[in-house]
């Protein structure tokens, strides 16, 4: 059993999916210092000097003046600006994700080859698929021209 997991372990598939989720982990880190730190503070100022990530409701009805001194207080929050700046981290990485897999299709597929040659075709009285070859629809038993 051990043999077989080792070998499991050291399919291509198996790492290169452990590869990919560990740069996952370290780009995500990046983008939400991204949005944190460089995108939602101009924002924030361009609004009025709004921080996003305090922007929050407490929910038993006491006015705080920070989110910090609300979680001070034991208050319970509904903390929208944090999921605000997680939704931006959500279309930032969505969208850098589109941007590699749209790269590495493009790469995969060579530019100007011819798609592959057909090997069906349409029965001209069942409408069917059909192979090429065939001389009699299999679905309606029609002679075909060849």
């Amino acid at each position: 059993m051990l043999q077989e997991f080792k070998k499991f372990l050291m399919r291509g598939n198996v790492i290169d999916l452990a590869v990919g989720l560990v740069i996952g982990a370290a780009f995500t880190a990046v983008v939400t210092s991204f949005v944190s730190d460089l995108l939602m503070p101009p924002i924030g100022r361009l609004l009025g000097r709004v921080n996003f990530a305090d922007l929050f409701v407490s929910l038993d009805g006491r006015a705080f003046p920070s989110l910090a001194a609300a979680k001070a207080a034991g208050a319970p929050t509904l903390n929208y600006g944090a999921f605000i700046n997680t939704i931006i981290n959500f279309v930032i990485v969505a969208f850098a994700v589109f941007l590699v897999v749209r790269a590495v299709n493009r790469l995969a597929t060579p530019r100007g080859a011819a798609p592959a040659p057909a090997t069906t075709r349409e029965c001209p009285h069942c409408t069917m698929t059909i192979s090429l070859r065939a001389v009699r629809c299999p679905h309606c038993t029609s002679e075909l021209r060849t």
